[in-house]
């Protein structure tokens, strides 16, 4: 009997040891875990303010390369096409209830230089009261002639196809000539007109 007390007694007090033990290492591992926790909100701190700098940098680049290929457009436009020999050729509409435009064919001095086929979209754009610049060529100082050939819709959903010619004087510096289709409310019929801006 007595050494059943003497085991009883040793295990009750390896037990209360082991308690003690586990609440004196619970704290510890719990300060271990808030420690951890804190390295890691700072480490996603860190992370995020990583990432927003870096964003703010691409965004910044993404700017820079805009601006330069907007800067180089514009100067591969004033090589190819120097003010001095530039002539460029803009369609417009008005009205369009007598023609619904499907292509524009633009031929100076006898030589096919632009052929365009407008979506609905574009078409109707045109008919909004928007201008299409369908060309833009080098021209030697001198006369030149151009004509137009317009292909679409007419009244009555008939095919419909017209021309227009002018004969231009280009001189020194650049020259805009619109290609203007306008609705002829007398005649009940589209008119197509070429003019020289100045």
């Amino acid at each position: 009997m007595t050494k059943i007390f003497i085991t009883l007694v040793a295990a009750m007090l390896l037990a209360f040891s082991l308690v003690a033990t586990a609440q004196e290492a619970v704290p510890m591992d719990s300060e271990a875990a808030l420690a951890e926790a804190r390295d890691a909100a700072a480490a996603e701190t860190k992370s995020r303010d990583e990432f927003r700098s870096l964003d703010s940098e691409v965004q910044s680049l993404k700017k820079e390369v805009l601006d330069l290929n907007r800067d180089l457009f514009l100067l591969e436009e004033e090589l190819l096409f120097p003010a001095n020999s530039q002539v460029a050729f803009f369609v417009s509409m008005d009205v369009g209830e007598y023609f619904s435009l499907d292509s524009v064919n633009i031929k100076i001095d006898g030589k096919e230089v632009a052929n365009y086929l407008y979506t609905e979209r574009e078409a109707d754009a045109l008919m909004r009261g928007g201008v299409h610049r369908v060309h833009m060529a080098n021209l030697k100082t001198g006369e030149h002639e151009l004509i137009a050939v317009f292909v679409g819709k007419g009244p009555h959903v008939r095919d419909y196809r017209r021309g227009a010619t002018i004969s231009f004087d280009k001189g020194i510096g650049a020259k805009y000539v619109e290609l203007e289709i306008t609705d002829s409310v007398k005649k009940q019929q589209p008119e197509f007109a070429i003019k020289e801006w100045e």
